[in-house]
């Protein structure tokens, strides 16, 4: 009888320790992490993005990345159809650029699916299915140009904003935070909605100069809208007498800085976003806890050191 336990005990043991073995190897993760990597359109940030991502796909055999893109910053319709894609195809992950609140019922029948989302370069503020956003600290961001403004202008100066989407969080909160940086330095005088969009923030500047011919600087929510302030400033003989600050440091904008056209931009890390994006996803999928939110961070960029953004 003693020996019959001790063999079954031993066999206790192994069938135990057998058990172990397959639990860990399962909480690691083994095996491809497929992952479906969605961008708004594209455009130099967007492109950025999706090369690290692409990069970090090469550097690694067990991780298998698609990628779909959109037409514009409102097209929601095309993130829609991209996240029913990635949920028939039973990816594992999905990295978006959320366009709106308007997808967020495709994202709740991927994760009822069981499939982690990853919100990369702004939030869906209350949308509980996200695992993390990847993403610039926007409010951060608009600070640090509003407080580097307010240091070029005399007080009382008028100063006029390029919105980008209403009702994008993120884009809001680098209004927001300019603002506040720019304290009671200025006057906002004008604020008009662009979408992130070059031909309206090319006439929105226009129509800014006539309304306000005295206005002392522009600050654009994002990019393209601060291309197109450079168009109407040249055409208007304004290029150099107008505080021209943008975000998001595009190569255009690079470019003025460099040759006096463009005072600032606050720079984001669009290939760190591609790169911390896709390394969160890969950890959702395989179970791993993540923080709220992943900073990827922000810089000033001025004629002083834009050789270095080069």
């Amino acid at each position: 009888m003693r020996k019959s336990h001790v063999v079954v005990g031993l066999l206790l043991v192994l069938l135990t320790a057998g058990c172990a073995a397959s639990d860990s190897v399962e909480s690691s993760g083994s095996g491809t992490v497929k992952i479906g990597f969605i961008t708004k359109f594209p455009g130099d940030f967007y492109d950025a993005m999706v090369s690290a991502a692409r990069a970090f796909d090469t550097e690694h055999n067990d991780i298998e990345v698609t990628f779909r893109q959109g037409k514009s910053g409102t097209d929601d319709e095309s993130q829609i159809g991209f996240v029913g894609e990635y949920t028939a195809q039973k990816v594992d992950a999905i990295v978006i650029t959320p366009t709106s609140p308007n997808v967020q019922s495709a994202l709740d029948k991927a994760v009822a699916a069981g499939i982690k989302v990853v919100l990369l370069d702004n939030d869906l503020p209350g949308w509980s299915g996200k695992s993390t956003v990847v993403a610039t600290d926007n409010l951060a961001g608009g600070k640090l140009a509003g407080a580097w403004l307010a240091g070029q202008l005399p007080a009382g100066a008028s100063v006029a904003i390029l919105q980008g989407r209403l009702g994008n969080p993120s884009l809001d909160e680098r209004v927001a935070g300019m603002k506040a940086g720019l304290g009671g330095k200025a006057n906002v005088v004008a604020e008009v909605v662009t979408d992130c969009d070059q031909a309206k923030g090319r006439n929105a500047t226009q129509d800014i100069l006539a309304e306000h011919p005295d206005v002392a600087a522009i600050y654009g929510a994002c990019g393209p809208p601060v291309l197109g302030a450079l168009d109407a400033l040249k055409a208007a003989g304004r290029g150099q007498k107008v505080t021209l600050v943008g975000f998001d440091a595009l190569a255009g904008e690079l470019a003025a800085i460099r040759d006096g056209e463009q005072a600032g931009s606050v720079a984001q890390f669009p290939a760190k976003m591609g790169t911390m994006g896709s390394q969160a996803a890969v950890d959702a999928a395989r179970g791993k806890r993540l923080a709220a939110r992943i900073d990827t961070g922000t810089e000033m960029v001025t004629k002083a050191n834009v050789a270095s953004f080069s």
